[in-house]
């Protein structure tokens, strides 16, 4: 936990989950840099007694700052959402203080200060503003933070298309401000999200069905490399059994799990809201057998009873916001191993230069290499 200094006074704050080996911050300068904006760093104070929207706020210290103004947060995290509840508390702050919504909730009618931590997917972005678009007006302030490395040209070039002209501000310790004066006037084209495709020919009991990604979703517009290979070397089993889609993103691999055991009950886990939804609309749109399937936005497998699972499919991010770290996999790991019952299988897929096999050993006290190529390998883990 770090303490954060502002002219609106001290607050502590961490991440989510929180961790005593945790070294980052749950803020940078672009936080800080907003903030100072807003309370007149660059003249007169932002007026903050409309409606208040934060979007992509990473850990929930802007809106823990600004809960006073009882802001709405828009965010497709779970765990920013856990994080938030966590900061409100830790601070005093009432817990309805500000209210939570996701990326796939009808956002407030009107918003009179939209604030954007810019994500790290453009595509979130497009389609975060083309839903709050029909909520601004004329008189709207819109201001939007990130570091110097996250803002482009086609960052603001996405704001000027659908809200209205847009300009940065002077980089302040690496960091930059955007600002967008909204135009009603103007009706921007049709939001391009959900995007679908169809799968390649060569994806086992997947072949040829059409996948649907909500924006934000890795590799939205087609099938990556790794997925691909996951879905020419999943296990094959059959019988009764519960099977976990692990980070599901678009949930093509519980997907394959169904339709290649229609006596398997899957479950589609993911802390990503735009992930669920896709894993639930590609489901939907192509298993028509009596297969059973639950949809669950969380963190990992730590709701699950222990000893429920029977097969866990895997392919952990390697990111956690914009840090390359093994903290969620490790999670997923050990979440796992309590879930699964006594010989129930992790199967992991992730890049050869990881090394989730010396996790799994040390966890599981097994792991072996069912199939590998010269950029992936997929790892067996049996829980004893």
């Amino acid at each position: 936990m770090n303490r954060l200094t502002t002219s609106r006074g001290e607050f502590d704050l961490a991440r989510f989950p929180e961790s005593p080996r945790e070294t980052l911050r749950a803020w940078d300068a672009a936080d800080e840099y907003l903030l100072r904006h807003l309370d007149g760093g660059g003249g007169e104070p932002v007026d903050l007694s409309g409606t208040v929207v934060v979007l992509g706020d990473r850990w929930g210290t802007l809106v823990t700052v600004l809960a006073g103004h009882r802001p709405v947060q828009i965010t497709d995290s779970f765990l920013t959402q856990q994080a938030t509840r966590a900061n409100l508390s830790r601070n005093g702050a009432d817990a309805d203080a500000v209210r939570l919504l996701s990326t796939r909730d009808t956002p407030p009618d009107r918003i009179d200060v939209l604030l954007v931590r810019v994500p790290k997917s453009l595509a979130l972005l497009e389609d975060q503003l083309h839903r709050l678009a029909p909520r601004v007006h004329a008189g709207t302030v819109v201001v939007g933070t990130g570091m110097v490395t996250e803002i482009h040209t086609s960052t603001l070039r996405l704001f000027e298309r659908i809200l209205g002209p847009t300009r940065t501000s002077l980089a302040e310790r690496k960091a930059r401000l955007i600002f967008c004066s909204p135009d009603p006037r103007p009706v921007p084209a049709a939001n391009p999200w959900p995007l679908s495709y169809a799968l390649p020919a060569d994806v086992g009991v997947v072949s040829g069905l059409t996948v649907t990604n909500h924006a934000g979703i890795f590799c939205a517009d087609r099938l990556d490399v790794g997925t691909r290979f996951f879905l020419k070397n999943l296990p094959r089993r059959g019988g009764p059994e519960r099977v976990v889609d692990l980070g599901c993103g678009n949930g093509v691999i519980g997907m394959a799990a169904a339709l290649a055991n229609g006596e398997a009950e899957v479950t589609f886990v993911d802390e990503s809201y735009q992930a669920v939804a896709s894993a639930e609309a590609t489901f939907l749109a192509n298993v028509t057998t009596a297969a059973k399937a639950e949809f669950l936005v969380g963190d990992g497998l730590s709701g699950a009873p222990a000893g429920s699972v029977d097969l866990v499919l895997n392919n952990p991010p390697f990111h956690t916001q914009r840090t390359t770290s093994d903290t969620t996999a490790w999670r997923m790991f050990t979440g796992s191993r309590a879930a699964l019952c006594r010989g129930g299988e992790l199967w992991v897929i992730g890049n050869r230069h990881l090394g989730y096999h010396v996790k799994l050993r040390r966890l599981f006290g097994n792991c072996e290499v069912v199939a590998s190529d010269p950029k992936f390998v997929i790892l067996r883990a049996v829980k004893n």
